[in-house]
């Protein structure tokens, strides 16, 4: 069945964006994901959903939204972890950027086309935006409010580029997640050092929202930091005292983001 997104004006008629998202027993949460997708301002993407050897419905959803949109391509491997399936997506992305959001969290209508309208506007070769963290029964924990530009040594202070809000352009080359803890923060580090800088959509209001899991891996702040430690030390290389340096602006910015929001 044809798409029946928004015609693309002239400037768009090139660009095509190919949004990874790996599934793993997503049934309760896939179907309002994707369609945040395939409901953009900006019609022109393919959505990959790389279904992780799921166990319960999501594979019946993955196949109707597969069979109702042709914008929808689908995915099958055997249980691998979210690094190995969003490897899978990138391997079979046939758009000129790339942009990233799981199985549980969803963007607003206009997020691709600001974003792509500010990579226009500025030159920048990756963009991301403010988000908001939900609670799993709806409340709204915090906003994460990122600043309007990184570079690389910005960005070993702290990751600013949410994997649900980040788009880059195809042409930086490729790239692939890492199987480790933090492996969203290695990956946007690693393309920030390849582009120089990034940006965030002026509007600082958010473009997507992230479900925060009650006893979710990233709520473990102590095995965090020695994820964060390990990056410093054994993927960057920094020395000891600079990343030491490093580690306390980390937990500085950690601690910031996660002020909860005014009652």
């Amino acid at each position: 069945m044809n798409s029946v997104a928004a015609t693309p004006g002239p400037e768009e008629t090139d660009t095509r964006v190919s949004v990874i998202m790996p599934v793993y027993n997503a049934e309760q949460t896939l179907l309002r994901s994707a369609e945040s997708v395939l409901a953009q301002t900006f019609g022109r993407v393919e959505l990959i959903l790389i279904d992780d050897g799921s166990r319960d419905g999501s594979a019946a959803i993955i196949a109707e939204l597969a069979a109702r949109d042709d914008r929808v391509v689908a995915i099958r491997q055997a249980n691998a972890g979210v690094a190995a399936a969003r490897n899978a997506g990138l391997r079979a992305a046939r758009g000129t950027h790339i942009a990233f959001l799981d199985s549980d969290d969803w963007w607003v209508p206009r997020k691709l086309e600001l974003q792509l309208a500010r990579m226009r506007q500025t030159g920048a070769r990756i963009c991301y935006a403010s988000y908001q963290r939900v609670a799993e029964d709806g409340r709204l924990l915090s906003k994460v409010s990122p600043p309007l530009s990184v570079d690389y040594r910005r960005m070993l202070g702290s990751n600013h580029i949410g994997n649900l809000t980040g788009i880059y352009e195809r042409g930086l080359g490729e790239a692939s997640f890492q199987r480790m803890g933090h492996e969203d923060y290695v990956f946007w580090l690693e393309r920030v050092r390849q582009a120089g800088s990034a940006v965030r959509v002026e509007d600082d209001e958010p473009l997507a929202y992230y479900l925060v899991r009650n006893g979710s891996v990233s709520a473990n702040k102590l095995r965090a930091a020695g994820w964060q430690w390990r990056i410093y030390r054994q993927v960057e290389g920094l020395s000891a005292p600079r990343a030491a340096w490093y580690m306390i602006h980390y937990i500085r910015n950690a601690l910031w983001k996660r002020k909860p929001m005014p009652t």
